[in-house]
């Protein structure tokens, strides 16, 4: 069983290896991700549910640990997140529908840390 908690923990020790080795580029996927992320015409929420639906299509399990993580503490419930991977499945197929299911269980894998 995958372990989005422990993905993103090595993701984010990763990343942050990448953060030395390359601040110019990493400062600016930073930024981009502020920037994008940032409430506007579309809340914090709305965004990262819009995130989730991508990582599960592309198929991306650090993008489903890191945006169920997100939206855990954006206060989504488990109906949003079955309801953005049921749209997410329809979108990408039969992989995505795996994915799909991956999407809840690290939502419920986050719920627990709450």
């Amino acid at each position: 069983m995958k372990d989005y908690r422990q993905i993103t923990r090595d993701i984010s020790s990763y990343t942050a290896e990448m953060r030395k080795l390359t601040p110019e580029a990493m400062q600016g996927f930073y930024a981009l991700s502020k920037g994008a992320s940032a409430d506007g015409t579309l809340d914090k929420k709305t965004k990262e549910l819009i995130a989730l639906a991508i990582g599960i299509t592309q198929r991306c399990d650090g993008c489903i640990g890191f945006h169920a993580k997100a939206l855990q503490g954006l206060g989504a419930t488990r109906q949003e997140i079955a309801e953005v991977a049921a749209m997410s499945a329809y979108m990408g197929g039969g992989p995505a529908v795996m994915y799909a299911a991956d999407a809840l269980r690290a939502w419920d894998q986050f719920s627990d840390m709450a």
